[in-house]
């Protein structure tokens, strides 16, 4: 399973792929809000940090605009992933621009056949939220083993991106359950790294060492 950073924040981006961990990157209208930053000045820099698909978010309503955004965005780098609402009209967008060779990240999917819908309009990624189904007593992580099977059963190409990560354990088991990619905040992949016993290890050599002497 692949790694995407879920954020707008070049100088988080940096870091993580410092790392040599990421992939990609995903961003949404309120992630570049928080940043207060103007959003194509954003997604240009991102494009320059991370060789990998930049998820990019229309904000038109209808068809038509959301595929003229999507044109407009898709020209500023190869990289950019178009991101479109899972609704009828961002299903016709979707359309268009797969057929003009325009990467889509269809967004805000709560069921698997919200991703079989989008998948078969064309989308590159189908992006379900575990963390917000989690919230409302559902269990995200059965509509990502459903989407999987699905997908596999019918070999459908689309990747699926396991998108509203709240905690470390969200991303194994979207790992475990076959997501092509976890869209994953900053915050929770410094949590990936934290382990007690890592830290006692380390503290551990850093003493025997000094004890002995060792330079």
């Amino acid at each position: 399973m692949y790694i995407f950073v879920d954020t707008a924040n070049t100088d988080e981006i940096r870091e993580a792929a410092s790392w040599g961990i990421v992939s990609g990157v995903t961003t949404n209208p309120s992630l570049i809000a928080k940043e207060g930053r103007d959003f194509k000045t954003v997604v240009k820099e991102i494009t320059g940090i991370v060789d990998g698909s930049i998820s990019a978010e229309v904000m038109a309503d209808d068809a038509e605009g959301m595929i003229a955004e999507g044109r407009e965005l898709a020209a500023i780098h190869p990289n950019i992933t178009i991101k479109i609402p899972m609704t009828e009209e961002g299903l016709k967008a979707v359309h268009v621009l797969s057929k003009e060779d325009i990467k889509t990240n269809v967004t805000l999917i709560f069921s698997a056949a919200q991703a079989l819908l989008a998948a078969r309009a064309g989308a590159s990624y189908v992006s379900p939220f575990v963390g917000r189904l989690d919230d409302i007593g559902n269990e995200g992580l059965r509509v990502i083993e459903d989407i999987v099977t699905i997908f596999a059963l019918h070999e459908i190409g689309t990747k699926i991106i396991a998108a509203s990560i709240r905690t470390p354990m969200h991303v194994l088991d979207c790992a475990r359950a076959g997501a092509d990619i976890a869209t994953v905040p900053f915050g929770v992949l410094k949590k990936m790294f934290r382990h007690p016993l890592t830290d006692q290890g380390i503290a551990q050599f850093k003493k025997d060492w000094e004890d002995a002497g060792l330079k």
